[in-house]
């Protein structure tokens, strides 16, 4: 692989990776398997460490993702809450003990903890009370959800007996037991609401609901697994869920000292399968070197600790028969086959309808109707197909044929170089798309506009009220309420939510408006940079790669977007209508920086969104790449080939120190 076709695939993985983290964290509706993605991330891993110099801190390889929302106050956390190692493999496993091994002269042992499959949560409490709950968010700053954690009955709102510290820190998850899952589903079926996907899923959404007395009719559940610090009372890690039990907490009775790796290996093979029988979903067993000593000892790299690893159980599958195979169009024109499956239980419901992903996934796995597939069921919304029983399998059958034209419009599809999927190109007269456009610019992320689902706005367009976002401003109360199931009180809800819907942000507006590539973060980030929709419209592709975490594949996107004729006039009449394509001002408190440019690298006292924070306040301006127009290079330790490249470049590298020194304009730059 030549440094050229390294940099191609390490954009395309980065845009892979970032599109899928935000999926998982803040949508909480995963598109792929945790092992589909470790493998995403181990080939960048790879690529990264053959060619040092494209390693970036925008890479995801850096940093752990975010679950950060928009309705609640963040607040950064006292110790980071850093991700896992996993691994799918009793080798790797064993490469870990190996490497603990080597660490010291002395005995170590291990707690192994059933991995819960659920949200993390970070509580406080300051004399004994719980002071506040902040969700693990991007690792360094979290949500405030303490009034929804509250309502939560295995977390105790005052701690019992005596010996904890002033002040203390704990870790846990939040999940859904199964039969509350199965009660919130039965609900939602009588209401005639889609289904919810799986308890993982309902618990991350239900801790992020701003109606706490909702929430506190779901029965969500707690175990707590961990407390960060450096300065607690215990020896070892399981002496501190013991003290955790006895002050009130819900700790995991099937957590169990292990001598050593055989010991821990016996553990995870027996809960592989006993785990089918617990009430709630747990997705892998957590291995942690148990004396805290050695832990601190150990410590960590910048996104995990060395002293703990997470094995993953597989994801269970089936096997059943291929009936047939439809295609849907999304709201971008991607086209993808569905299987329509014999019902089959998977883990715990019945399965009939399984993703096959795209043409090269059908051709590679030789599906064909009437074949005996396995289906895997993981986090994924809808299952996947990922094999074919050999030994039934028969050449009589005929070889599945891809669809050459949309099945919604007719029109043929193209498959773009580098993309997996084929594409209906008829953005404007494409039903499936144009009905997708609207929901996604009326969903809850986006404008969050009150009466408009997905029905109510297939509705609107079959009647041919709306044809694209900026229609929905036009609609009177009389063209609603005749609709069929509508009425007047629905139709006042609708315009409500419409002239509510003026109040969003900027950044939630350019999220709304459905850019390929771009999603909720991307959104937020390029609103930051550009400051208005004006700005943006009008910035280079250059600009455009100066802002942190985008691209070359965000930036052709966004200039594409922007440069078509039917854009420009869908966003002339959203402006008229009111909507905000401006971001409020960031509170300056000088223009001591103004006109800087900052690259920050290295390891840092403070967060790094701190730092950026900073300069931004300031009038400075930070991007991720270091060229010959950077002002300064901001380095911490374990600065590695940013640092070479500032030298190369003659750009300036200062500390913290001097940081600090320059907002208070006691550098003269020279």
């Amino acid at each position: 692989m030549t440094i050229k076709e390294a940099r191609i695939r390490i954009d395309a993985l980065r845009s892979v990776i970032n599109e899928h983290n935000r999926r998982y964290y803040v949508e909480s509706s995963p598109a792929i398997s945790d092992f589909e993605f470790d493998l995403l991330m181990q080939e960048l891993q790879g690529i990264e460490k053959k060619f040092p110099e494209l390693v970036d801190a925008a890479s995801p390889t850096q940093r752990v993702g975010s679950d950060l929302g928009g309705g609640f106050a963040q607040v950064v956390h006292r110790y980071p809450m850093l991700s896992l190692g996993n691994t799918y493999s009793e080798e790797e496993l064993r490469e870990f003990d190996a490497r603990i091994a080597k660490a010291f002269d002395e005995a170590y042992e291990y707690v192994c903890e059933l991995k819960f499959d659920g949200a993390g949560i970070s509580l406080t409490y300051v004399n004994g009370a719980l002071h506040r709950a902040v969700t693990r968010g991007d690792g360094v700053q979290g949500d405030d959800v303490t009034a929804n954690v509250r309502t939560v009955r295995s977390i105790p709102l005052q701690l019992n007996g005596s010996g904890f510290p002033s002040e203390i820190e704990v870790r846990g998850e939040i999940l859904l037991p199964h039969s509350a899952f199965e009660a919130m589903n039965r609900e939602r079926e009588k209401q005639g609401k889609a289904l919810l996907a799986n308890p993982r899923n309902a618990a991350a959404g239900t801790l992020k609901m701003l109606d706490s007395k909702e929430v506190a009719r779901r029965g969500l559940d707690n175990f707590i697994y961990y407390m960060p610090g450096g300065d607690l009372p215990f020896a070892s890690h399981y002496d501190s869920l013991q003290a955790a039990r006895s002050w009130g907490f819900k700790v995991s009775e099937h957590t169990q000292v292990c001598a050593d790796i055989n010991a821990v290996l016996h553990f995870i093979r027996r809960w592989e399968t006993a785990r089918k029988q617990l009430p709630y979903d747990t997705d892998g067993v957590v291995v942690k070197v148990n004396s805290l000593a050695q832990q601190r000892a150990l410590g960590f790299t910048a996104k995990t600790p060395r002293w703990a690893i997470a094995y993953k159980f597989k994801a269970e599958q089936a096997i059943t028969t291929l009936l047939s195979v439809d295609y849907q169009v999304g709201r971008t024109g991607a086209i993808t086959p569905v299987a329509n499956l014999e019902p089959v239980k998977l883990a715990g419901t019945t399965v009939k309808r399984a993703s096959l992903h795209n043409a090269d996934q059908i051709a590679l796995l030789d599906v064909r109707i009437g074949d005996m597939v396995y289906v895997e069921k993981g986090g994924e919304i809808i299952p996947k197909i990922v094999g074919v029983d050999p030994s039934k399998h028969s050449e009589n059958l005929l070889p599945l044929q891809y669809i050459t034209a949309c099945p919604e419009c007719g029109t043929p599809l193209v498959r773009p170089e580098g993309e997996a999927k084929h594409f209906c190109p008829n953005e404007s007269g494409c039903p499936p798309q144009i009905v997708g456009r609207i929901i996604h610019f009326a969903s809850r992320k986006a404008m969050n506009i009150e009466g408009l689902g997905d029905e109510t706005v297939e509705l609107l367009y079959k009647n041919g009220l709306v044809k694209n976002a900026a229609d929905l401003y036009d609609l009177r109360k009389a063209q609603i309420a005749r609709l069929e199931r509508m009425g007047d009180k629905s139709a006042e809800n609708i315009l409500q939510g419409l002239e509510n819907s003026k109040k969003a942000p900027f950044a939630r507006v350019l999220f709304a408006l459905g850019v390929r590539y771009v999603g909720e973060t991307t959104a937020k980030k390029l609103a930051d940079a550009f400051g208005s929709l004006d700005a943006l419209q009008n910035a280079t592709f250059e600009q455009l790669l100066e802002v942190d975490e985008i691209g070359e594949q965000i930036a052709k996107s966004a200039l594409a977007f922007f440069g078509e004729e039917k854009n420009q006039l869908l966003l002339s009449k959203l402006k008229e209508v009111g909507l905000r394509f401006t971001s409020e001002k960031q509170q300056r408190f000088s223009s001591e920086l103004e006109g800087l440019t900052f690259v920050i690298t290295g390891t840092l006292s403070r967060p790094r969104e701190e730092l950026k924070q900073l300069i931004e306040q300031h009038g400075g301006k930070v991007t991720s790449a270091i060229s010959g127009s950077t002002s300064y290079l901001l380095a911490g330790e374990k600065a590695g080939s940013k640092l070479q490249k500032a030298e190369k470049l003659l750009v300036k590298v200062i500390d913290e120190t001097q940081f600090l020194e320059l907002i208070s304009n006691k550098i003269n730059d020279v």
